[in-house]
């Protein structure tokens, strides 16, 4: 699905509906499985159809009462359509760098020489050329052997993907060469079925490494390969650098997705690709028990059960976020970062795995910003905060700054003591991925008071961007500025709060010259108005209190 809808954006910004025939032969863990991964179709979200299957996961979970039937009415209408006969569904594989450049593995076994060229020459724009990524030396003897197998987290970590590996595995060994593969189950109520049946034992038996209910391998904080490994994962995203790559240091390795039974029959054959079709399996399709005393046991239920006298413990990296500004009539903005790709992911414009101990820290983790991407953003943006915090204390400004007003008072009036000064990124199609709005936080936390685009991939990151005060500018001619030149906005505020449809912006280059460019905010609800126009979401509810 993602495959067929990702580029084309058939479906960016809808909500997909999972309904018809197919879905009742579905388990329920199969369709958690497709749930997940539908982010990556850039929908806004998604809803299925429910039946007895679901009924009988509620009971199981202890929760039956709060089962409702879920189904399209009578007549239905629909923007559009996406057909799956799941009777010619085969097992496939998502090949690096992204869930939509998908292939059968059929496909990819006949093909492999020119799948893994296609590969190698789209790493060229993903990786800027830092590294020399290759692929197709991992072609032996005309089939394709990866180093890593992981079956891991919310779309591959589920009771009946660990216990289908384990069919498959069970008595056989995955070889003490180069391949390696370990398995994260989904969560500790699963954990404690899986050692209960043996599923983990068999498993282990095979030389499998059995880790903690965790999400690592998803985003780069488990099981980093090593350089210039290829890993087979059924997880949620392949992006570059999220498996824990460096490749600003030289270190570089790649992932693809698969489903957990196929990495279990790729592992079988000591990491030559093969799809779980080529095996004659019987799979012993075990039920699932749910203990929940395994939460009871370690998790503190405290709604509604106030303990006002314990007090919250803070660590040294947990951090108040700093004021932000109320967006002033006019804005200079530099760009920072000028991102040419067809589309950035949040992971490239804030990073996992490292990043995360931060995640408290506003100020440390915006270190990280486009840290994989753009290694000077981060620089660039403090340099254009540190003249704004200047003028704020009324120090002045650069000569730099006074000679970009000096050519814009050539063109129209300005008044440099009441417009603020922000940085901004440029990115093609920005936001693509998870709904992460460190993506967006640590932009303004450096100082960041627009985007610059020509289409935000998801409404997830521009609502992210509206969250914190950054204006969602977009731009038809991205050739009207370039990196390190100055933007100045005329009447932003103004624009924003009367929903200006199409407004003039100011491109000043290095030699004074001044283009007008056209820009637009794309559709605005008022309270998206306001809250840009306070400074960040914090400010709007400070200013606009709820009341009973």
């Amino acid at each position: 699905i993602i495959g067929a809808v990702f580029k084309n954006g058939y479906v960016n910004n809808k909500v997909m509906e999972f309904v018809g025939p197919g879905v009742e032969k579905l388990s329920a863990d199969f369709r958690i499985g497709v749930d997940v991964m539908t982010t990556e179709t850039t929908c806004l979200s998604s809803i299925w159809q429910t039946d007895e299957t679901i009924r009988e996961f509620y009971q199981i979970h202890g929760r039956e009462q709060d089962y409702k039937e879920l189904k399209p009415g009578k007549v239905a209408y629909y923007d559009g359509v996406v057909k799956v006969n799941l009777s010619e569904i085969r097992p496939m594989i998502a090949m690096p760098f992204h869930p939509s450049n998908t292939y059968t593995i059929e496909t990819m076994n006949q093909n492999l020489e020119d799948i893994l060229y296609d590969c190698e020459q789209k790493a060229l724009v993903s990786l800027d050329g830092q590294v020399d990524f290759k692929l197709r030396d991992k072609i032996h003897q005309g089939r394709l052997y990866v180093e890593q197998g992981i079956i891991a987290g919310c779309a591959g970590g589920g009771f009946e993907n660990l216990c289908d590996a384990a069919d498959i595995l069970r008595g056989r060994s995955i070889g003490n060469g180069a391949f390696t593969m370990s398995v994260y189950p989904g969560s500790m109520p699963a954990y404690l079925q899986l050692l209960r049946n043996g599923t983990l034992a068999d498993i282990a038996g095979a030389g499998v490494i059995i880790r903690e209910c965790f999400c690592g391998p998803c985003f780069g904080a488990g099981d980093t390969p090593a350089n210039g490994e290829f890993s087979i994962r059924h997880t949620t995203r392949n992006f570059p650098n999220r498996e824990g790559s460096k490749p600003g240091e030289g270190q570089m390795s790649a992932v693809a997705l698969m489903d957990a039974r196929s990495i279990a029959a790729t592992a079988m054959n000591h990491g030559r690709l093969t799809p779980a079709t080529d095996l004659d399996i019987r799979y012993t399709q075990v039920p699932y028990h749910f203990d929940g005393s395994v939460y009871e046991k370690r998790v503190y239920f405290g709604y509604g059960k106030a303990e006002p006298d314990h007090a919250l413990r803070f660590g040294p990296n947990i951090k108040d976020w700093p004021e932000q500004p109320a967006l002033s009539e006019d804005l200079l903005l530099r760009v920072c970062s000028y991102i040419t790709d067809p589309v950035t992911t949040t992971d490239e414009l804030i990073p996992s795995g490292e990043a995360s101990s931060y995640r408290s820290n506003p100020e440390r983790l915006s270190e990280f910003t486009l840290s994989r991407k753009d290694p000077e953003y981060v620089g660039r943006s403090k340099a254009v905060r540190a003249i704004e915090r200047d003028r704020i204390a009324g120090k002045g400004l650069p000569e730099e700054v006074k000679a970009v007003y000096q050519a814009l008072s050539k063109v129209m009036p300005v008044d440099p003591e009441h417009t603020d000064i922000g940085s901004t990124i440029f990115a093609v199609r920005p936001g693509d991925g998870s709904a992460r709005e460190q993506a967006a936080s640590c932009q303004r936390v450096l100082g960041a008071s627009a985007n610059l685009a020509k289409e935000y991939a998801t409404k997830r990151y521009r609502s992210n961007c509206i969250n914190w005060g950054m204006a969602p500018l977009l731009v038809e001619d991205e050739h009207a500025f370039a990196l390190g030149d100055w933007v100045f906005v005329p009447g932003l505020r103004k624009a924003v709060l009367e929903g200006t449809p199409a407004f003039t912006a100011y491109a000043v280059r290095a030699d004074g010259t001044v283009s007008p460019f056209t820009v637009t905010l794309g559709e605005l609800t008022q309270d998206e108005r306001q809250i840009i126009a306070d400074g960040c979401l914090i400010n709007y509810y400070r200013n606009h209190p709820v009341t009973e």
